[in-house]
């Protein structure tokens, strides 16, 4: 027992039956979904009988099956790898594409969340630039004049739209800022329509911004994406020409990233640990 749980060289730590019982799952591939007995261990590298301590304790986990030839994972087995996923923050799925995005495009890329009146940012990939935006995890901003804002509501029910503007004070912060209700309201409406939001200085003179929902695997919008970027550097044409396919390429290599969890999960993204003014 001791030599299978030390083996020569390695830490102490080292669980040698774990790790050669993850050599017999590895051992499955696309190419060779079925094998026998001798298969199995030839590829794992072990005598028979280890192996075949190991296929049996799957097919009992119900990890694997067998005819009494032929052994196959069965669909369990992805129980393993969602598990792993799930315990991923937003964050942590979404940053890796994100930062391909800023880097593609030299610009900053965030992720926000709907929370009340505000767009809280949960993730971000900052571009090296002199002039960039200023916006960090945990900082909110208002709704109404964001274009993540603007998707974000689009995802609301007709009814849940209509008491958020109900609700909502506007503000004008700059001369660009739309305030009115009914123009706010067909502002989404058009966002909803087409799939986009591009935002041009209500906020802030200068910047200028565009999103992209980030879906589900139901189909249900979990946050926003956004590019955000001084006015004087990019064009609003060159936004819906250039940054708008490499927004949507990116919130899909997102989605499908997200587990199936998600669906569950989503109201968690709405609680982001603090809040920055």
């Amino acid at each position: 027992m001791a030599a299978e749980l030390v083996p020569e060289g390695a830490d102490r730590d080292y669980v040698a039956s774990l790790a050669r019982g993850l050599s017999v799952i590895r051992a499955f591939s696309r190419a060779r979904p079925s094998m026998t007995l001798s298969e199995v261990a030839a590829s794992a590298d072990m005598n028979r009988a280890a192996a075949r301590r190991f296929l049996l304790t799957l097919v009992r986990e119900g990890y694997a099956e067998t005819d009494g030839k032929y052994f196959r994972l069965r669909p369990k087995i992805l129980e393993l790898g969602f598990s792993a996923l799930s315990s991923l923050t937003f964050a942590e799925i979404a940053e890796p594409p994100m930062e391909d995005l800023a880097a593609e495009l030299g610009e900053t890329c965030l992720a926000a969340v709907l929370d009340g009146d505000d767009c809280v940012y949960i993730a971000k990939a900052s571009a090296p630039r002199v002039v960039s935006v200023d916006i960090d995890v945990g900082s909110s901003l208002p709704a109404f004049a964001m274009s993540t804002g603007r998707v974000l509501l689009g995802a609301l029910g007709d009814e849940e739209l209509d008491r958020w503007l109900d609700e909502f004070r506007p503000a004008k912060y700059t001369d660009r800022t739309v305030t009115s209700r009914a123009r706010l309201k067909q502002d989404v409406a058009e966002v909803r329509e087409q799939g986009w939001s591009i935002v041009d200085q209500e906020y802030e003179i200068g910047f200028r911004s565009l999103s992209v929902p980030i879906k589900d695997q139901g189909g249900a919008i979990v946050a926003a994406l956004n590019i955000c970027c001084p006015s004087p550097r990019v064009s609003l044409e060159q936004m819906r020409k250039e940054f708008l396919p490499a927004a949507r390429r990116t919130a899909e290599e997102i989605q499908r990233s997200l587990p199936e969890e998600y669906r569950r999960r989503a109201s968690d993204l709405r609680k982001p640990t603090r809040r920055v003014r």
